[in-house]
C-alpha cells in the first residue's frame, strides 16, 4: 500500500498551490515513508507517498506512460502484475519498471474505463489523461483500500486519508450528524457516508471519472449471487472443495508476491491458520507470524496460536494486551481510524502492526474474509434457527418474537425500518441493528433526534442489489456483511487504515476476487452446514491442517467493551469526555441519559439484552466523543488533539520532485 493524494480544477486551469498539495501527501506519511513526489500542471495536480514493496528501486511515483500523456497515482496491489506485465509488453507497450502502478497507464490506453475489468487486487488509484482532459478515482471490488473525496471552492480534492483533505486547508471539519446515526446503528459510517461533513468515500466496486468539471459515478462491479435453488451443488462435494483450495492457494501465492518478506498474523483459529498453513507448503518452510493473547481482556487464543504456529514451524511473536492498555490506545485508534470504533479488539491489532513494523517487516497475510464468505459469525446460525423454527410456528408468531429484544431495549420503536427494511429483505444483521439503533436514540441529544427523526440510515447503505430478493436469506445476509460491516468496519478499523498506520500493508487471501466469486456460487448447505459454520473451507482445511485445528469451533476474537471503558481502571480522559460539560459542548448526547445509563451499567446483571445493548453504546458515546476532540477542535479532556502539518512550512521539497506539464 501507499499514499495517494490530489486536486482537479472543475472549473478550469487554475494552479493548485504546491505547499497544499505537500501538506496533502505529508498528513498520510505514514503510508509511504520511503520515498514521495507529485506531478503538477494547470488545473490538475498527484501527490503520492510509496512503501516500496514490488520494484524497490524503479518504482517512483506518479508515474506515466511512454509520452507522458497519462499519469497514475496509485494505492494498492495489483497481484497480477506479472502476467499484466507480460500482456501488455507483447502488444507493444514498453514498460519503464516492474511496477504495478505504470501498468495502470497502459491499462488505460488500451481499454479506456474498462481497464477495472482487468485490474484484480486491493487498489485505489488516480489516472489522468492530459489529452481527453479526463481523471478517474476508482477503488477496488471488496473496498479494501480507501479513497475520499470532497468538493470546495471549485475544486475536486482526494485522499487516501480524511487527514490529507484536512491538511489541504479547504476542508473544514465538521460533524455529519447522519454519519453518526450510522454508526450508532450499523457500527460504521457505512459507504459512502463518512462521519464528517462533506467528505465522501468512494464505494467499493466504483470509479469516479470526471471531464470538463461534470462528474459521473460509475458500479463496475457487485457481487452477484445465484437465484435461490440455482446455487452450485453436488452428491459428492470433493470435485468443489478441490476447486476452493485450488483457489486459495492461488491467492496466497498471488500475495506472497514481493520484493520484501511476507509474515502472517495468526489466531488460532481456522482463517488465519489456513493462510499460515498455505504459505508455510508454497515456501517449504514457516513465515513468522504475530498473535496477540488477551490477559483477562477477552477471549484468549494464545494457546491455539501457539499450538499452531509450532505445528507450523512458525518463529512466532505474541503481544500481550490487558484492559488498561486497550483503553490507553483508544486515541491512538480513533486518531488513526479518522472516526469513532467499536470493536476495542481493534487497538490489540494495531498495537501488533507495530510490532510487525518494528521487527522491519512492511507485509503481512490476515485471514479477514472468511466469516463473510462462508457464513463464519454467529447471527448467521441464529438467522438459519429462526428461519427453521418460522417453518413451524408461521409467519404471525415470529412477527411477535421478533419484537421482544426491542421491547426488552425499551425506547422509540417508530424509529425502526419496515421488516423488509435492506433490500427487500431481512437478513441476519437486521435485528441486532435495530436494537442497537433504539438503544443508542435514547442517549442522543433531544435536539439531534428531531434533526434524524425522518432518516432513515438503512437506505444509505448501498443495498440496492434488484436481484437480491430472489436469492437465499443465507446470501441476503452475506451480501450485506459484505457491504456494510467489511467495507465499512473491518476494512477501516481493523485493516488498513490500522496497519498502514504503521507502514504495513495488509493482504487478505479469502477477499481475492476468484476466491469471493467462486464461494458466492455455491449451495448455502456447504458454507453453513446445519450449525457447522465454513464446512468446505474445514474440509480443504482438513488436507492442510491437524483435524484438531480444522475442526476448532469458531470463536470471535474481541475484546472487552464497557467494563474497560467504565471500570475502576479506567484513564481520567474517559470521565471528562462523558463528563455532562463535553456531553454538552458536543451537543451530540444527553448526558442525563448517558449519566443514568453509566449508572445502570454497574447494577445491571451481565446477560441481559438491555445491558448488551448498551455494553455497545457507552463505548460507541466515549468514543465518539474522543474523535470529535481529537479532530474537531479538542477542549473535551487533556489529551492533545490530531494537527495537520502546517502549509507554509511542510519542508519536504527535497523528498518530493515536481513535474510541469
Amino acid at each position: 500500500m501507499c499514499g495517494i493524494a490530489g486536486a482537479l480544477d472543475l472549473t478550469g486551469r487554475r494552479d493548485f498551490d504546491r505547499a497544499r498539495l505537500e501538506a496533502m501527501a505529508q498528513a498520510i506519511v505514514h503510508r509511504g515513508p520511503d520515498d514521495g513526489h507529485c506531478y503538477l500542471e494547470p488545473g490538475v495536480a498527484l501527490a503520492a507517498r510509496r512503501l516500496a514493496i514490488v520494484d524497490l528501486e524503479g518504482g517512483r511515483q506518479p508515474l506515466s506512460n511512454e509520452d507522458g500523456s497519462v499519469w497514475v497515482a496509485f494505492n494498492g496491489e495489483l497481484f497480477d502484475y506479472p502476467d499484466l506485465q507480460a500482456s501488455l509488453t507483447a502488444r507493444g507497450h514498453r514498460l519503464a519498471t516492474r511496477c504495478d502502478t505504470e501498468l495502470w497507464a497502459h491499462l488505460w490506453e488500451d481499454h479506456r474505463e474498462a481497464m477495472f475489468d482487468h485490474a484484480r487486487g486491493q487498489f485505489a488509484v488516480s489516472l489522468w489523461d492530459r489529452h481527453q482532459r479526463t481523471l478517474i478515482l476508482g477503488r477496488d471490488r471488496i473496498g479494501i483500500a480507501p479513497l475520499y473525496v470532497a468538493q470546495t471552492d471549485g475544486w475536486l480534492l482526494w485522499s487516501s486519508e480524511i487527514k490529507g483533505l484536512l491538511a489541504s486547508g479547504m476542508v473544514p471539519s465538521r460533524p455529519d450528524p447522519k454519519g453518526i446515526l450510522h454508526f450508532f446503528t450499523f457500527f460504521c459510517a457505512g459507504t459512502p457516508r463518512t462521519f464528517f461533513e462533506g467528505i465522501e468515500l468512494i464505494p467499493p466496486g466504483h470509479y469516479w471519472k470526471v471531464r470538463d468539471g461534470r462528474m459521473e459515478i460509475h458500479k463496475y462491479w457487485d457481487l452477484d449471487f445465484p437465484d435461490r435453488g440455482d446455487e452450485v451443488r453436488a452428491d459428492d462435494p470433493t470435485p468443489l472443495i478441490d476447486e476452493l483450495e485450488a483457489r486459495l492457494v492461488a491467492a496466497v501465492e498471488r500475495r506472497l508476491r514481493a520484493d520484501v518478506p511476507v509474515v502472517s498474523y495468526i489466531s488460532g483459529g481456522l482463517d488465519s491458520t489456513m493462510v499460515l498453513g498455505t504459505t508455510t507448503r508454497l515456501r517449504g518452510r514457516g513465515v513468522p507470524s504475530f498473535t496477540i493473547d488477551l490477559k483477562r481482556a477477552g477471549p484468549n487464543e494464545r494457546d491455539a496460536s501457539t499450538d499452531a504456529a509450532q505445528t507450523l514451524e512458525s518463529p512466532l511473536t505474541t503481544l500481550t494486551m490487558d484492559k488498561r492498555s486497550i483503553v490507553a490506545g483508544y486515541p491512538d485508534l480513533i486518531t488513526a481510524a479518522e472516526g469513532p470504533v467499536l470493536d476495542t479488539s481493534c487497538v490489540c491489532l494495531m498495537r501488533l502492526a507495530e510490532k510487525v513494523h518494528e521487527q522491519g517487516y512492511k507485509v503481512v497475510l490476515t485471514g479477514e474474509g472468511a466469516d463473510e464468505a462462508l457464513a463464519g459469525y454467529v447471527w448467521f446460525k441464529s438467522h438459519k434457527l429462526r428461519e427453521w423454527l418460522r417453518g413451524l410456528v408461521g409467519d404471525r408468531l415470529m412477527r411477535t418474537l421478533r419484537g421482544v429484544i426491542p421491547l426488552a431495549v425499551g425506547g422509540d420503536r417508530t424509529i425502526l425500518p419496515p421488516p423488509l427494511g435492506i433490500g427487500g429483505a431481512r437478513p441476519a444483521q437486521q435485528e441486532m441493528y435495530e436494537a442497537f439503533l433504539l438503544g443508542s436514540w435514547q442517549l442522543l441529544n433531544p435536539d439531534l433526534k428531531a434533526t434524524l427523526k425522518n432518516h432513515d440510515p438503512f437506505t444509505e447503505l448501498l443495498i440496492t442489489n434488484e436481484r437480491m430478493t430472489k436469492w437465499h436469506p443465507l446470501n441476503q445476509s452475506l451480501y450485506v456483511g459484505y457491504r456494510a460491516m467489511l467495507a465499512g468496519l473491518l476494512m477501516i478499523g481493523k485493516g488498513d487504515r490500522i496497519a498502514m498506520r504503521s507502514s504495513v500493508e495488509t493482504r487478505y487471501p479469502f477477499l481475492d476476487e476468484r476466491v469471493v466469486e467462486f464461494c458466492v456460487t455455491l449451495d448455502p448447505e456447504l458454507k453453513l452446514k446445519r450449525l457447522t459454520e465454513k464446512w468446505i473451507l474445514r474440509k480443504v482445511a482438513e488436507r492442510i491442517l491437524p483435524a484438531r485445528i480444522a475442526n476448532r469451533p469458531k470463536t470471535m476474537f474481541r475484546a472487552s467493551r464497557s467494563e474497560a471503558f467504565l471500570g475502576p481502571d479506567r484513564p481520567s480522559w474517559v470521565d471528562q469526555l462523558l463528563s455532562p460539560e463535553s456531553l454538552t459542548r458536543t451537543g451530540l448526547f444527553d448526558p442525563e441519559a448517558v449519566a443514568r445509563q453509566v449508572k445502570w451499567q454497574r447494577t445491571l446483571p451481565r446477560i441481559t439484552p438491555r445491558r448488551a445493548v448498551f455494553d455497545i453504546s457507552l463505548v460507541c458515546v466515549a468514543a465518539t466523543q474522543l474523535w470529535h476532540h481529537l479532530y474537531l477542535g479538542g477542549g473535551l479532556c487533556d489529551l492533545p488533539v490530531w494537527s495537520p502539518p502546517a502549509i507554509e512550512s511542510v519542508g519536504t521539497a527535497r523528498a518530493i520532485s515536481v513535474a510541469v506539464g
